[in-house]
């Protein structure tokens, strides 16, 4: 038992789930929910750092920097979800937000698993992306004790970078290392040590605010609605033909047209339409209210009566 105790919270026995493989499946769904529900509670008690995190990633990315995830395993997958999202969310250079994979992110799962211990492989993938001090990095690990993800964010603060640990115990090795410590405590999962489970949805529900605080921050948004998605596909086109509709208050024909004289930028179509400005002025009151439709509506002038609905 003195052993077990010596054990990180995420790997060890939960006393509600002894008899896991002699429940129902309807009994298993149940008690995995209702372990589940604790886990917004966890990170809500995380929320002062994540806002800090948040702050200093709009900050970075602001003045051209990058943001970086490392992980292994589930959360380095977890990590290329949140990555892989900002492009076509937030319409960021694939440079831009980027994921560093424990065997890369093309490996399978045996590769992937062989390079979690590769301290060296670790520091090497930000000596090779040249980290710096124009860039943040965020180490996401369930236990915070993967070599892979603690050196790399020990090489990249070392290389004067903002370093950010999401890991779900307390005090862990990679929390000490970081500049600034998210660690939702979740406790022992349903299936013990399977940090998929809640340990997965902590990080995933960091990881999502980290993303979307940040760059709503750096203007990606117009109240609620996504205002740099690019029409790349009919899916999207129609999407951005909503948000500016919902925005201004036009037609569906109205919003085709002006987004054509916006040459497909839906943020500075938005301001077109709701000061009257060309598409070249568009651009300069965005470019100086930092990326703001709001603050270059503002700055312009109303045209007419109308805005976010």
């Amino acid at each position: 038992m003195a052993e077990r105790s010596t054990l990180p919270p995420t790997e060890q026995r939960n006393p509600k789930t002894m008899e896991l493989d002699m429940m129902t499946a309807e009994q298993l769904v149940q008690v995995m929910n209702e372990e589940d529900a604790t886990v917004a509670g966890a990170v809500a008690r995380e929320l002062p750092q994540i806002a800090a995190a948040a702050e200093r990633i709009a900050q970075i990315l602001r003045q051209g920097g990058r943001l970086f995830y490392v992980g292994a395993g589930t959360s380095g997958r977890l990590a290329m979800l949140d990555a892989l999202e900002c492009p076509p969310t937030f319409n960021t250079d694939p440079q831009q937000v980027q994921a560093v994979v424990a065997g890369g992110a093309g490996g399978d799962v045996t590769s992937s698993a062989e390079f979690e211990d590769r301290a060296d492989v670790g520091r090497q993938a930000m000596v090779e992306r040249a980290v710096g001090s124009n860039d943040v990095v965020i180490g996401v690990a369930a236990s915070g004790t993967t070599p892979f993800t603690v050196a790399a964010l020990e090489e990249a603060r070392a290389r004067g970078a903002v370093t950010v640990a999401v890991a779900c115990v307390p005090d862990s090795e990679l929390a000490r290392v970081a500049e600034i410590g998210i660690c939702p405590v979740v406790g022992p999962e349903v299936l013990t040590g399977s940090t998929r489970l809640k340990a997965g949805t902590a990080q995933k529900l960091v990881l999502n605010m980290l993303s979307t605080a940040s760059m709503v921050r750096l203007g990606k948004a117009y109240s609620n609605l996504m205002v740099e998605v690019r029409p790349t596909n009919k899916k999207l086109q129609a999407r951005a033909e909503r948000v500016f509709m919902d925005a201004v208050g036009a037609t569906a024909e109205d919003a085709q047209q002006w987004l054509r004289r916006a040459e497909g930028n839906l943020k500075v179509a938005i301001v077109m339409a709701s000061t009257g400005v060309n598409r070249q002025e568009a651009v300069r009151l965005i470019a100086a209210a930092g990326g703001q439709a709001r603050g270059a509506i503002a700055a312009a002038g109303p045209r007419r009566q109308g805005g976010v609905r």
